[in-house]
């Protein structure tokens, strides 16, 4: 047998890696695609083909495969300082991002928090939210409030927060039961009704149970704009500024889980810019290292680091990560945040978004395409009587026509990289719409 052939290289990750949000049986029929490098929108694979990640790698990739202005500020971290750890010691990359990250919100979040992933920043900001309330005194504030379809990961706390049947049922009995309200989803507007009328049915729903559990909840935990694992569901902004209104009224904890919808996603840096309003707790993961290095982290009011600050040791937040502000993930979000400066990247990506939606007119008015919508830099639309096997048929389709796409049910979403040229972005267009006609023709 050659080897790191192709076909080489599938069969030695089958016996030996367990992949991610995979039925490894369902690879007898879809193989696995061994990835041998990355150039700006593109991934290559052992035998050159390409593929446009239209999903930014699991909306992590912002600025493109080896990028080289991240590359060269890893390089030159990598000659300095690889790793510390962030308890008892500090450095430079650490504090120059909290800075950068506090004033971007004007300072209102003047404290960040390190992990590595997403749910890790959704487990700190729940500890918390409950924490903080027992050393104020108000220890039996211990319940949280999610939202219809909501997904924030997949460890026991967060998974406690998600309401995605198939990443939770399973691990049930695992879990600490949590409070469920409407979700703000634009696509449940009855005839006659706006978003904004969606909006202001669900932040009645969280008022009705403040209302009656107050004195009990701790926080809400939501996706502002955009409840994404769900299948995109879009919601107006005018639900963020009622439920901060409802939380300052119930003395109830506002996280934000901008862990998606961060970084420009949405068109503002932070999604709920677009409501003016500032959350408790916002946490922030994928995109923030440029699709380069595991980082998470939890931005939070000085109110509430103070009810942390004390002689006391069991009134301090003991948590922790042995890669907590990693110097070489810092050094990634720097280089990212410095490519959003540089580039004008918000400004630059509404002309993008405005190309792109307009190339998808086809789509948005097909026959067997409802709920056509669109948020900053993310696209979605439903197919109507999709093949129960519709998302893997789609994203193998999809491979053959140069395509990194990966649907959620019925669901089809783009959240591309921040770099694509107008010829990539009528090619994403035009391959989208044959891929769709292929799939439902099959």
């Amino acid at each position: 047998m050659e080897l790191n052939t192709q076909s080489d290289w599938v069969a030695r990750s089958l016996r030996s890696v367990w992949h991610p949000c995979t039925q490894m049986q369902h690879h007898e029929t879809v193989p696995l695609i061994p990835v041998s490098r990355g150039k700006g929108a593109w991934l290559y694979d052992h035998e050159g083909r390409r593929y446009l990640d239209a999903i930014s790698s699991w909306w992590v990739n912002l600025f493109g495969h080896a990028n080289p202005r991240i590359n060269a500020a890893l390089k030159d971290q990598l000659d300095t300082l690889e790793h510390a750890m962030l308890a008892g010691f500090t450095h430079e990359p650490v504090i120059e991002l909290s800075e950068k990250l506090s004033a971007l919100t004007g300072h209102v979040l003047g404290h960040s928090f390190y992990a590595s992933d997403g749910a890790s920043a959704v487990e700190i900001a729940l500890k918390m939210s409950f924490h903080s309330w027992r050393n104020n005194g108000r220890a039996d504030k211990q319940e949280f409030v999610c939202l219809k379809g909501s997904y924030h990961g997949e460890t026991i706390g967060a998974l406690a927060v998600t309401d995605v049947a198939l990443f939770k049922d399973a691990y049930g009995p695992l879990l600490r039961a949590s409070q469920t309200v409407m979700s703000p989803d634009a696509r449940q507007a009855a005839d006659g009704e706006t978003a904004q009328d969606v909006a202001r049915r669900a932040a009645a729903d969280v008022e009705r149970l403040f209302t009656e559990r107050a004195d009990k909840i701790a926080a809400i935990i939501i996706e502002p704009l955009v409840q994404c694992a769900t299948g995109m569901a879009m919601h107006d902004p005018l639900y963020l500024q009622l439920v901060r209104a409802l939380c300052d009224k119930h003395n109830v904890h506002l996280i934000l889980d901008e862990i998606a919808v961060g970084c420009g996603r949405t068109g503002t840096f932070f999604a709920c810019e677009q409501a003016a309003v500032w959350p408790d707790f916002l946490c922030l993961s994928k995109g923030i290292s440029g699709g380069y290095l595991p980082l998470s982290l939890v931005m939070t009011r000085d109110e509430i680091y103070q009810a942390f600050y004390s002689n006391d040791v069991t009134r301090g937040f003991l948590h922790s990560h042995s890669y907590t502000g990693n110097p070489l993930a810092c050094r990634a979000a720097l280089a990212t945040l410095q490519i959003f400066a540089e580039d004008d990247v918000l400004n630059a990506n509404k002309i993008k978004a405005a190309r792109l939606t307009a190339a998808l007119q086809p789509l948005a008015q097909h026959e067997q395409v409802r709920n056509f919508r669109q948020r900053g830099m993310i696209w979605a639309f439903d197919a109507i009587d999709a093949p129960k096997d519709f998302s893997r048929r789609f994203f193998a389709t999809a491979t053959e026509h140069e395509l990194l796409m990966r649907p959620i049910g019925s669901t089809v979403y783009m959240m591309p990289p921040y770099i694509l040229s107008d010829e990539e972005i009528d090619g994403l267009a035009a391959n989208t719409l044959a891929v769709f006609n292929k799939v439902l023709a099959g």
